[in-house]
């Protein structure tokens, strides 16, 4: 493991982790061990956070301070946690910005010719990923003293022979380049992850909502072929066969510098693609139609612009957080929770018997999403009359369907869960089984649960699916016993500390490796 100023976001974010749990573990605020180093609190707290690059000397000042060795030479091995459940949380907890709008916004300044400032950015895998790539090209992407706030400055000419091709074929947002990299070159290549092929689900809607645009793409062993012949400035229609969030992006990164009007059909109206509406207004593209399915955006040739956002909250962290307070029967509060994306998810949870109240409205620092806090009190659940099931915006998000079967393990009856966009997702969720839950897999998309479940503890290995893996973390805070869930790098994908946070409301999670 690299610990010169080359060493990557997530091994600084796993040493701070290890840092904070030996801190707590030794009763020391930051502040106290700020004074055994020498050092100020803030100091610390950038370490913590992964935002402070360590030096070999720091970190032995770090382990004699704390009596803890802190890393060994060689090669680390995957992260664990070891998780004691079985007692309700309490207190509050504050939802993070989103990382679905984060990876939109830094595609985005791609466009801008001037400098963009992201306030409070989600520090998550995801999101280095995306920062290497840029970096890579010739973009230079800082982060303030705190670690919080992004500066991007784009260079005239990128240089996209010297991508990461690695860290691009590790993040399926890189197909977000192609809206912004089709007005800057005639042709280019891209780097894409490993069985996207062209023709699949997943990437011809793109191709169908750039085409009108002049581009053109051949894939030839692992990489896109890309090829411009700008069209003149007449007005478009662009009607996308699906209402992908990614596909409505491109389509929007696409429109902005194209001049003259693009209308949109069948437009994704969800919470990633409102912030990146917002940033493209900054930036003086007027979009018509905001939060609704049909999108007509004025492009304009040149963007330039220095603009400062701040991304909304994530509804999807929200939703995790309201989850690990259903299942462990809590009285919790959500804080800053975006309302808007979540009133289905609460309606759903209302049938059930879920008990909440909201606080009055508030807006979120874009000065357009609406938020709210979110208390709930333990309650007995049961299953809904309907089955539980996706839809795009504003039906329930289908990143927070799996959610709804650890809830429904929780409560009294049986409840079908039908993941109708996902192949094999829901294989994933059949491993709830070995925590105790009946959940029968009737198909690749579609699970019956049956509660009310009595926990148990068990040792499982994380699934390779986000949402799944967070899933069976949250259902081991409600098993009486230990548990053990192990190689959860993929949770760091998502979450910027999340074990810290619910440790903070009362979970007992420790982190280890081997």
């Amino acid at each position: 493991m690299s610990l010169t100023e080359e060493a990557t976001g997530q091994s600084l974010r796993q040493i701070g982790t290890l840092v904070r749990d030996a801190r707590r573990h030794h009763g020391l605020t930051q502040t106290q061990l700020a004074e055994r180093l020498g050092t100020s609190q803030s100091a610390i707290a950038r370490i913590e956070q992964g935002a402070q690059n360590l030096t070999l000397e720091l970190l032995g000042r770090l382990s004699a301070a704390l009596d803890s060795e802190l890393i060994t030479v060689g090669k680390a091995g995957p992260t664990h946690l070891r998780v004691t459940g079985g007692t309700p949380l309490s207190g509050s907890v504050t939802v993070k910005s989103s990382k679905n709008a984060a990876v939109a916004l830094l595609c985005a300044s791609l466009l801008n010719r001037g400098t963009t400032t992201l306030r409070n950015v989600a520090r998550i895998v995801e999101v280095e990923r995306i920062l290497d790539v840029l970096r890579s090209i010739g973009v230079r992407a800082t982060w303030d003293d705190a670690g919080r706030d992004l500066t991007i400055v784009v260079p005239d000419e990128l240089d996209l022979a010297g991508i990461d091709a690695d860290a691009a074929r590790r993040t399926r947002s890189i197909i977000m380049f192609l809206g912004p990299l089709l007005h800057r070159e005639a042709t280019f290549e891209l780097p894409y992850a490993g069985g996207c092929d062209l023709g699949t689900r997943t990437v011809e809607p793109h191709m169908i909502a750039l085409r009108p645009f002049g581009l053109e793409i051949e894939a030839h062993a692992g990489e896109y072929h890309a090829r411009v012949d700008r069209p003149g400035s007449a007005d478009r229609t662009i009607v996308l066969t699906e209402r992908g969030d990614t596909v409505t992006e491109n389509a929007l990164l696409a429109a902005a510098r194209h001049p003259g009007r693009t209308t949109i059909r069948n437009a994704s109206p969800n919470y990633m693609v409102q912030d990146l509406c917002l940033y493209l207004e900054l930036l003086g593209v007027r979009i018509d139609g905001f939060g609704t399915t049909t999108l007509v955006v004025h492009g304009v040739a040149e963007l330039d612009a220095d603009v400062d956002y701040t991304p909304s909250e994530d509804p999807v962290e929200a939703m995790s957080l309201l989850t690990a307070g259903i299942v462990t029967g809590s009285e919790l509060t959500v804080r800053r929770a975006p309302i808007e994306f979540l009133e289905i998810e609460l309606a759903i949870l209302g049938e059930m018997g879920l008990r909440y109240d909201l606080s009055p409205e508030y807006a979120a620092d874009n000065g357009r999403t609406r938020l709210v806090d979110i208390t709930i009190h333990p309650s007995d659940l049961g299953a809904p009359i309907d089955k539980v099931h996706p839809m795009p915006f504003p039906g329930l998000n289908i990143d927070n369907l799996p959610f709804f079967t650890v809830i429904a393990a929780s409560a009294s009856g049986g409840t079908l869960i039908h993941d109708w966009v996902y192949d094999n997702r829901a294989i994933h969720l059949s491993d709830l089984t070995r925590l105790g839950a009946d959940v029968r897999l009737l198909d690749p998309h579609r699970v019956l649960v049956t509660g009310p479940t009595h926990w148990s503890a068990a040792e499982i290995v994380c699934p390779p699916a986000l949402r799944p893996a967070v899933c069976i973390l949250l259902a081991m805070l409600a098993c009486k016993g230990t548990s053990v869930l192990r190689n959860v790098d993929i949770i760091a994908r998502g979450y910027e500390q999340l074990y810290e946070r619910l440790v903070e409301m009362g979970a007992r999670i420790e982190v280890f490796t081997d």
